[in-house]
């Protein structure tokens, strides 16, 4: 009946789009994540709602539905349960050493400077104030400080004197994952652009999608592009690099790795060992997408190209309370910014709440330029409103 049975761990927006690519394909689906409701669970066969972070749990539901594949969506999961699972013949996505690595951005910064020998940032790991102090007095100032353990940005801001380095600490450390405070002070780098090189680890070797670039904006994105505009020397590093550490992680499915490129120069910044919420441009700007691609590569399924269809955007649509009944507007607005052969869409992740800042939705655009892309993605995403009722 089924080809695969696939668990996903953690069903945000990114499993969501997953968890649709994975039903098109003839897969099951059971969604797990900490809260019932969530995105991919409104898409999957079955549910199970535990923190990914109980490893007695995580097993329990691993027995209980057997899948053929255990695919993390998130970084705070117990990793420690995954190597496990993994040794016992369980298949993790795309290996369990890839998540663990990954979970904390001090084994995935060691692991790329020390074992593999990636250019990066000067850094220096702290797990107190005073230390952290002293770290960026070794790097030098400015210092970027941010939690080892966070995901989209969570946490990150720029030290630029001594005295603000006690409240990039505080900072970090209310925004971190997990139950440790420890953070990474690294040498602030005067980069040209962020990009995310998506790396795909197929079983007849490694692709790479168009360069993503990407805006940052309290240490989430805001907007992402396709194709960054990147030296070619540059985009050359990047991709020798992505190969390098995807290769070393083992395994099969689609990776986000980050660069900061400055000059001729591409500057390993963190890698996510799945989709990456900047990739979400890959929805409109390519077929197949980074949702596809990486159920692709995860099954073993032929790659034979990735058809870029031309320069995209996208820009996240925002809520700004905590609410729990709410509906949106705007949608036939939003849409009918497009024009013939320069479409505009729309995905309205599901969420059952809003937070302040958090993104409920994306809007995609194609245009003849990045510019016209990107300025109609936000046009589009900014015509979306959230009514919130009560």
């Amino acid at each position: 009946m089924y080809i695969a049975t696939l668990m996903l761990l953690g069903s945000g927006e990114l499993g969501r789009e997953f968890t649709i690519a994975a039903k098109r394909l003839g897969c099951r689906v059971i969604a797990c994540d900490r809260y019932d409701d969530a995105p991919a669970m409104q898409m999957a066969d079955a549910r199970e709602v535990f923190s990914m972070l109980d490893g007695a749990a995580l097993r329990e539901a691993v027995e209980r539905h057997r899948p053929d594949y255990i695919v993390p969506e998130i970084e705070a999961i117990d990793t420690a349960a995954l190597a496990a699972l993994e040794l016992e013949g369980w298949t993790v996505v795309p290996s369990a050493k890839a998540a663990q690595l990954t979970m904390n951005r001090d084994g995935i910064r060691d692991f790329a400077a020390q074992e593999l020998g990636l250019t990066t940032s000067a850094y220096v790991f702290a797990e107190s104030r005073d230390e952290a102090i002293a770290a960026a007095i070794t790097v030098g100032l400015p210092a970027v400080v941010k939690p080892v353990m966070s995901s989209s940005g969570k946490g990150q801001s720029v030290a630029r004197s001594e005295d603000e380095l006690g409240s990039a600490w505080d900072y970090a450390v209310a925004n971190m994952r997990g139950d440790r405070p420890r953070v990474i002070v690294e040498q602030f780098i005067a980069f040209d652009s962020e990009i995310t090189l998506l790396t795909v680890a197929t079983r007849g070797g490694v692709l790479f999608c168009e360069p993503v670039g990407h805006r940052q904006e309290a240490g989430d994105y805001r907007e992402s592009w396709q194709p960054a505009a990147i030296p070619e020397t540059a985009l050359q590093s990047a991709r020798e690099q992505a190969a390098k550490v995807v290769n070393a992680l083992g395994g099969h499915g689609l990776f986000g790795v980050e660069f900061f490129i400055a000059g001729d120069q591409a500057i390993f910044s963190e890698l996510s060992p799945r989709p990456h919420d900047t990739g979400m441009v890959t929805m409109i700007s390519q077929n197949p997408n980074q949702f596809e691609l990486h159920l692709r590569a995860i099954l073993g399924m032929p790659i034979p190209a990735i058809d870029f269809a031309g320069p995209s955007a996208s820009a996240v649509v925002l809520a700004d309370r905590e609410h729990r009944h709410f509906t949106f507007g705007g949608v036939a607005e939003a849409l009918a910014t497009g024009d013939e052969g320069h479409p505009v869409e729309l995905r309205l992740f599901g969420k059952p709440k809003t937070l302040n800042n958090r993104r409920m939705g994306v809007a995609l655009a194609r245009a003849a330029d990045v510019r016209g892309a990107k300025d109609r993605a936000i046009a589009a995403a900014a015509k979306v409103t959230i009514r919130y009722q009560g």
